[in-house]
């Protein structure tokens, strides 16, 4: 009996770059080999328009959903799953309408991230992806840990705190070894970026998952916002963005 194959969906992750027409100067640069390299585009502060740039420079780029969904079952104990559902009151009824949040990375000091809404869970799930494409920055790492000085970026060179709302995390250096110290969505994060050791400390509401989610995003973004004597920086061999 012949088996029948499944015809490709539109809702795949990664786009047909061969059939990729730019629409964009930025763009066409890419498609043309002009610019080669991610960083070039972060560092000059390019807008970023389609997600086919960064398919194109990052060619093992990796994609995740973060777990920040309401949990199911009886007073809450089931598992989290990746949408996270609103209802608004009309007079038809009551209108569901799901939100995603994505990350990408190449797991080089290069992440972006992004959400996406819409009245279904597959839309929402690919405008979160294609938005966390168009929305990079790089991070530092290093070996800031006092236990460890091996000089490899592991690690975070320095304490960095971030907030969203009332949740609170800070994140400490940490030998190698001692692995991610960490909620379990934010190890998807520190993953996503090359980090393997680190400590955290958390504080105020962290049980909203997408608060603390958004606030370890902006602490890895104070890592870059910090300005290091170009010296100091080599002679503890921090690294910034991707390694070459």
């Amino acid at each position: 009996m012949k088996k029948m194959k499944r015809a490709p969906r539109k809702e795949d992750n990664m786009s047909n770059l061969e059939e990729w027409v730019p629409k964009t100067k930025l763009g066409e640069q890419v498609k043309a080999g002009e610019i080669t390299s991610i960083e070039h585009i972060i560092d000059n502060n390019l807008v970023i328009k389609e997600p086919q740039i960064t398919e194109t420079l990052i060619p093992t780029l990796s994609v995740d959903l973060l777990e920040v969904g309401q949990a199911k079952g009886k007073f809450g104990g089931g598992q989290r799953r990746p949408f996270r559902v609103t209802q608004k009151s009309t007079s038809d009824g009551k209108k569901p309408k799901f939100l995603c949040f994505a990350i990408v990375g190449n797991k080089n000091g290069i992440i972006g991230y992004d959400s996406g809404s819409s009245n279904e869970t597959v839309p929402a799930r690919n405008k979160s992806i294609v938005n966390a494409k168009m929305n990079l920055f790089k991070i530092k790492r290093g070996c800031g840990s006092w236990e460890c000085g091996c000089g490899k970026p592991h690690s975070i060179p320095f304490e960095v705190t971030g907030k969203c709302s009332s949740a609170i995390i800070t994140l400490f250096p940490a030998p190698k070894g001692l692995g991610l110290c960490v909620n379990d969505e934010c190890k998807k994060i520190l993953r996503m970026v090359g980090i393997t050791d680190v400590w955290s400390k958390t504080s105020g509401q962290t049980r909203s998952r997408l608060n603390l989610v958004k606030a370890c995003l902006n602490a890895l973004k104070q890592l870059s916002k910090v300005h290091l004597n170009e010296k100091y920086a080599n002679n503890v061999k921090i690294v910034e963005g991707e390694l070459k």
